[in-house]
């Protein structure tokens, strides 16, 4: 949002401003696809394309560029290995990225317009990039990213907005410290509770939406599955946690955590059997929650679950 909202900003005052974009990246890539900053004419910019001398080059780049008010755009393959044979990043993190350089254009004002007031009413939609700039829709792409490249020209296709969805089942201490995590990264959080007038979820300022329920059973109809949803059980007790469980037991999320001790869980788990339900979807509960590193306080066990989340979502990046 800050990059856009920073071109936004340049381009109606008619300051020139370019674009640089990760297009795709490999390995040890210090800047992964989607990465995306802003640099202007007057010298400042916003955002990161991976950091480091790379970056600095790329940001003097499009600086003397803009303030020679050379027009145009290009690609360029930035390999972070110096016995490469060409496209040295000047990086030695090993993999490579590419990179498009694109100078704003008084047409893109509209575009950009659009997206940006999509990013702050958290829609999502659909970017494309080609050599030509930038085209926005509502349409929402069915993958977070699409990048083909031919000789002459390529497309990128990106999904806007929040790519993740994470549900707080219970919206105590736990999860004021989570949403408070979570806020910074690449999640919408939405916090779900029973408990009409609770400090802690009239303090939570981080959740990007609040749902008070009648029962914690109504998430059955509320919650859907999918690839980008990630849920995580934290509710008062063991009963409460008992009726959100299996409100949404079988439904398919990529990450699905419960907090509490072995001994609950155990024991939950024992009546599950003990009434045949399914064993393959109990299996798929990480439970107890988090990576195990003896949290105590409330923050720590958020760090806890915070850490195993996001190893879930790049486990396959």
């Amino acid at each position: 949002m800050d990059a856009w909202q920073f071109i936004h900003n340049k381009l109606s005052v008619e300051t020139g401003v370019a674009l640089l974009y990760v297009l795709k990246s490999e390995g040890s890539s210090p800047g992964r696809q989607g990465f995306k900053m802003a640099v202007a004419a007057d010298g400042t910019f916003c955002g990161t394309i991976g950091g480091g001398i790379m970056e600095h080059k790329f940001v003097e780049m499009a600086k003397a560029e803009l303030q020679l008010q050379v027009p145009g755009a290009g690609i360029y393959k930035q390999v972070h290995n110096k016995t490469a044979a060409k496209n040295q990043s000047g990086m030695i993190c090993s993999g490579e990225q590419t990179i498009f350089l694109y100078h704003m254009k008084n047409k893109d004002l509209e575009a950009v317009h659009t997206l940006t007031t999509s990013l702050r009413a958290h829609r999502n939609g659909c970017l494309k990039l080609t050599k030509d700039g930038i085209f926005f829709s509502p349409d929402i792409p069915s993958a977070d990213y699409f990048f083909e490249q031919s000789e002459d020209d390529f497309l990128l296709v990106e999904k806007t907005g929040y790519k993740n969805r994470l549900h707080l089942i219970g919206g105590g201490h736990c999860a004021l410290a989570l949403s408070k995590l979570m806020h910074e990264l690449d999640f919408y959080v939405n916090v779900y509770d029973e408990r009409v007038g609770l400090n802690t979820i009239e303090q939570n300022n981080f959740a990007h939406q609040t749902t008070m329920l009648d029962s914690y059973a109504d998430l059955a109809g509320i919650i859907s599955g999918g690839d980008n949803e990630y849920v995580v059980i934290m509710t008062f007790g063991y009963r409460s946690d008992d009726v959100a469980l299996r409100a949404i037991l079988n439904k398919q999320f990529k990450y699905l955590g419960m907090l509490g001790s072995k001994n609950k869980v155990e024991k939950m788990f024992a009546q599950y059997a003990s009434e045949n339900i399914n064993l393959a979807a109990l299996k798929n509960i990480r439970s107890p929650v988090g990576i195990q590193i003896k949290s105590q306080t409330a923050v720590e066990i958020a760090v806890s679950i915070a850490a195993e989340i996001i190893a879930c979502k790049n486990i396959n990046q």
